[in-house]
Parts: C-alpha cells; sequence; structure tokens
C-alpha cells in the first residue's frame, strides 16, 4: 500500500493486515465454506445484481469467467441463473465498464457508473496519430452511435452498427486503421467503449453467435447517466466499502486513470470528511468514514479456501500486490509485467496460495490444483468441498479434481 507520510493517523484507526483481508473476503462474499450448512437466498436476477453491485462489477471480457467469479458468491444455483439475470431491470446488464473492458453490472447502478466513467479524464491513446479520431470525430461518432440504437428495438450487431455509423458520419470512420484479433477494424470503434461510458449504448442478447448492441433504455425505462460529481462519490465509497483501505493511486490502477486526478477527487472527499485514514501495520489508506463496523464484526476469512477464476474483481482490484501475492505467488500467478487476473488463483485465507486450470467435455471436467504449498487434510477437504461446488454451478454430471505437484517457480 502507499505511504502516504503527510497523513496522520495517530488518533485514527489501525487494522492488521488478517484484519482487512478478513473485511475483503467478507465484503465480497467469499468468506465461510462451501459446506457451511446455511442456507442461501435464492438465486434470483435481484440476488445476483446484489452480488455483482458489492463486488463493484464482474470482468466478463470472457463470459464463462464471469459466470464463475458471481457463482462463488451465489452460494447455490448454477450459471443459468447469472444468464438469466442479463434481462430486465432488477439484474445485470453487460457493458463496457472500469479499465474500458466489457464487465457485467447491475442495472440498477448503470447511472452511477456511466455518470461517474464518462467524468474521467481521457487517457492515452496508443494508435498513431494519423489513425486516431479527433475530438470533433469523436463526438460524431458516438452521436451517431446513440442516433442508430434509440430506434433499434431488437440491436444491431457490430456490422449493422458500423454501417449506421458510417452512413451518419463519413467514409474516414470506417477506415480499417485499428490492429485487431483478425485483421482491422474501422477508426470509429475507438470511440465504442465511450459511448457506453456515456450512456448511449450496452450489449443486448447474443444473435446467434454475433453480440448485439441496445439502447440502455430499452433495459431501464427513462435512463439517463447520474451527475457525474454525485456518481464519482458514489463509485468511490463502493469501491472503499469492497476494497479499502486503498489510495488514490490503487483507485487509479483499477479504473485505468491519472493518478493525480485521483488524488484530487479523494482530497474534495477528505476535506469535509467523507474518508477517514486508517494505518495498516505502517501503510496508510482510506476507508469510508460512515464505515465504523470493527473488523472482529466481519466473518473470518481464515481457514476460508475458494478457486477463483480469470480476471475475477477480488484479484484484479486488492491491493497492495505483494500482500495479495505473497512470496512465489508473484511470480506464479501475476503475468511479467504484474498484471492480476491472467490466471485463475487458489485463494487460501484471502490471498493467493497457487494456481488452477479446468477443462471440460460436454458435461464432464478435469480441475487441476497447483498449489504453492502442501495442502493439509482440512484443506484438502475444503478443496474437493469447492470443487464440487464449481460442478454443480457447472451442471457437470462427473467432474474429477487432481492436485499437482507444488510448483514454485514462474510461468514458462
Amino acid at each position: 500500500m502507499d505511504i502516504d507520510n503527510g497523513i496522520d493517523t495517530t488518533e485514527g484507526s489501525h487494522l492488521s493486515w488478517r484484519q482487512v483481508w478478513d473485511r475483503r473476503m467478507a465484503r465480497h462474499g467469499l468468506t465461510g465454506t462451501s459446506s457451511s450448512g446455511t442456507a442461501s437466498p435464492a438465486p434470483t436476477p435481484s440476488r445476483v445484481a446484489d452480488i455483482v453491485a458489492a463486488m463493484c462489477g464482474a470482468h466478463a471480457q470472457v463470459m464463462s469467467a464471469a459466470e464463475l467469479s458471481i457463482g462463488a458468491r451465489l452460494g447455490g444455483g448454477t450459471r443459468a441463473d447469472v444468464r438469466a439475470a442479463l434481462d430486465g431491470a432488477d439484474g445485470l446488464v453487460k457493458t463496457y465498464g472500469p479499465r474500458g473492458t466489457v464487465h457485467l453490472l447491475a442495472a440498477r447502478d448503470l447511472p452511477m457508473w456511466t455518470g461517474a466513467l464518462s467524468a474521467l479524464p481521457s487517457g492515452p491513446n496508443g494508435l498513431p496519430q494519423a489513425s486516431r479520431l479527433t475530438d470533433r470525430q469523436t463526438e460524431e461518432v458516438v452521436e451517431a452511435i446513440a442516433v442508430a440504437l434509440a430506434d433499434a428495438d431488437e440491436g444491431l450487431t457490430v456490422e449493422e452498427l458500423s454501417d449506421a455509423v458510417v452512413a451518419a458520419t463519413g467514409p474516414w470512420a470506417g477506415d480499417l486503421v485499428m490492429p485487431a484479433f483478425q485483421g482491422m477494424w474501422p477508426r470509429w470503434r475507438q470511440a465504442l467503449h465511450l459511448a457506453a461510458h456515456r450512456g448511449a449504448l450496452c450489449f443486448g442478447p447474443d444473435r446467434g453467435r454475433k453480440a448485439t448492441y441496445l439502447s440502455p433504455e430499452r433495459r431501464l425505462p427513462g435512463f439517463r447517466p447520474a451527475p457525474a460529481d454525485e456518481a464519482l462519490h458514489s463509485l468511490v465509497a463502493r469501491y472503499l466499502h469492497a476494497y479499502g483501505p486503498a489510495t488514490p493511486r490503487q483507485f487509479a490502477q483499477w479504473l485505468a486513470a491519472p493518478p493525480a486526478w485521483a488524488a484530487t477527487l479523494f482530497d474534495t472527499l477528505a476535506a469535509p470528511g467523507s474518508l477517514r485514514p486508517v494505518d495498516v501495520e505502517g501503510s496508510t489508506g482510506w476507508l469510508n468514514a460512515a464505515d465504523d463496523q470493527e473488523p472482529d464484526t466481519e466473518t473470518p476469512a481464515a481457514g476460508t479456501l475458494r478457486l477463483l477464476p480469470y480476471f475475477d474483481a477480488y484479484v484484479v482490484g486488492c491491493h497492495p500486490r505483494d500482500q495479495l501475492f505473497p512470496g512465489p505467488a508473484a511470480a506464479r500467478a501475476l503475468s511479467r509485467t504484474g498484471q492480476a487476473g491472467n490466471y485463475p488463483v487458489l485463494l487460501v485465507d484471502g490471498t493467493v496460495a497457487g494456481v488452477w486450470h479446468l477443462r471440460r467435455s460436454g458435461r464432464k471436467a478435469d480441475l487441476t490444483v497447483e498449489p504453492l504449498a502442501r495442502l493439509s487434510a482440512a484443506r484438502r477437504r475444503a478443496l474437493d468441498e469447492e470443487a464440487a461446488r464449481i460442478g454443480a454451478f457447472l451442471d457437470t454430471t462427473a467432474l474429477r479434481v487432481t492436485v499437482g505437484p507444488v510448483t514454485v517457480g514462474p510461468h514458462a
């Protein structure tokens, strides 16, 4: 955690890292064991939305990983329950969220998200100057997207939307200048995530194997982005509730926003007393001032074992990395550039303790776990319970679990 030497926490709160992990795990719905015996609430769309709201969105670039992220917190149900929530105002919406990446968000929170994300400063554009959109062209594209989707009851595929944008703006919008997975994308697609951030589009139901885009008003009649200041303050509060104590720099990294901008935002909230500093074993972070829940009232994470998928929100959003990925975990489960989320992780007591892999063939699956230290008999039992939960969530008929050799080196 960043150390803010100018902040006096002498009379403030003090937490241990153990208390921090207990706090974060509880607020992500990841504490306890798979066989706790406690009846879970029915996996209705509103219940699924509650889970996603608490974790500040589920990364959904890989939809199966997003489903598993939610399933880890659902306490029952299957991936079909998550998919069923992608309909109606009380469930989920799929759109471009933090870092400009595809996320599942609680539909009721979309005004806050669009109000906040549309207020973020523009980040760097890695394309050559000649390939970029100008500010004026960007505005034209966003407006063309909004107009095209306003009358599209069933949504538009990306090809249909491209035709509409080029027709409304000009041939320049269709120039193939963006490197893509299997070729080049048209120039206008640089503004696709910005249009979502401004509330002009979200994802609609797939049409066969093709994604579609909708106007958010089709999902939320009367939808409008919330005012920027109100939305940003709400987003900071949500983030600190789920991931605090945290610093402005960590918040900026989570959003892919400039650190200086985030520091100013935190200053505006700290001045009237909306935030309070907290010392964590010599490092200083921030919590919401109104968040006065004592850590010993949280469900302890000690003894908890979880299997989290690619880009799970807990792994991506929690800092500092050297505490979340202790010792050899950093070399094993972070990318070479230090990015979190590139590997599914074994989580023990709130921190990363290995990686895992899942291979499916029809309704059968093989799950292999590679721990960084030998698992005790109790933890092996917890692993079997966790694997059974995943198997039930995925509706498998047979799941084979293998604990691989202890691996402490980096990925090949």
